[in-house]
């Protein structure tokens, strides 16, 4: 009897650890933001965005016309958007200060004004 009273309180605290490792994971997951960005000839929607460093964040790129790109050289971004697809980019800014950003692919005669801007603060 002894015996099997220990077994199951074995498994139950087994069983309490999991379930709050599983609780941990989770709540870290839907702390995560993603930031949704638009594509559309010539412009970025929105055209800038604020960071933390050291957060971790998820960026979905989509495209409303023709293929674009979000290149972001001092973050080490660089994703492409093809029409109809959401692509998405983890980044964790290492550093604060802003960062100049533009559409790496030729999308037509405004592509040059297709820029986007990053704040990173402390």
């Amino acid at each position: 009897m002894k015996g099997n009273l220990l077994r199951t309180l074995s498994h139950v605290s087994f069983a309490a650890v999991f379930i709050a490792l599983s609780l941990s994971t989770r709540i870290a997951a839907a702390q995560e933001r993603t930031i949704e960005i638009h594509a559309r000839r010539f412009e970025f929607v929105p055209a800038e965005i604020t960071l933390k460093k050291g957060e971790t964040v998820t960026l979905s790129l989509i495209s409303e016309d023709v293929n674009h790109s979000l290149f972001v050289e001092g973050l080490g971004i660089n994703v492409k958007a093809v029409k109809g697809h959401v692509t998405q980019a983890q980044v964790t800014p290492q550093q604060a200060g802003d960062f100049s950003g533009r559409c790496g692919t030729f999308c037509g005669n405004g592509h040059g004004k297709m820029t986007f801007v990053v704040h990173v603060t402390e």
